[in-house]
């Protein structure tokens, strides 16, 4: 892996976390191109929960995002992971996977019950997300819904995510 620091987003990070995201994900087959927008989106509605960017050297290289996420059965502290952005040139170099468990841990420190996202079952497998029938975000292919339950049980229910989402 790139030999990397991960630290919270701190003021003065949004442009280089705007560019980032925006060469990220512009190669990307299922990006509509718009995630440096959600970004900036969440965190000037106060809806940006946990932040994090991956520091090489010289800049920053590296972002999570996580934001709150409300579900139907009434679970309370539970987040959703996404986007994740890395540099193209280090992609698959293990800072995006750095930057997940970061999160992860950081999360589950506070106390949060656990997390959703949309995204390739292969890759976050391994981080113990799973589909689950039972939590429902209507749209895309189920199969790409999971979760990762930190504490307690899973709920049941239909996930909404802050407006930003649109």
């Amino acid at each position: 892996m790139t030999a990397v620091t991960i630290r919270p987003e701190q003021a003065g990070d949004e442009p280089a976390i705007y560019e980032l995201t925006k060469v990220a994900f512009a190669p990307m087959p299922f990006s509509e191109g718009d995630e440096q927008d959600l970004v900036d989106a969440l965190r000037e509605a106060g809806d940006l929960a946990l932040s994090l960017v991956a520091l090489d050297a010289e800049r920053i290289v590296g972002h999570i995002a996580f934001s709150r996420v409300a579900i139907s059965d009434g679970a309370q502290d539970w987040y959703d992971l996404g986007p994740v952005s890395v540099a193209p040139e280090l992609q698959l170099t293990g800072i995006g996977s750095a930057l997940i468990g970061h999160g992860i841990a950081d999360l589950r420190h506070r106390g949060a019950k656990g997390i959703v996202l949309l995204g390739n079952p292969d890759y976050y497998g391994r981080f113990g997300f799973e589909h689950d029938p039972q939590l429902e975000y209507p749209g895309p292919p189920p199969q790409y819904f999971q979760r990762l339950v930190l504490e307690g049980d899973a709920p049941a229910g239909v996930v909404s995510y802050p407006p930003a989402f649109g």
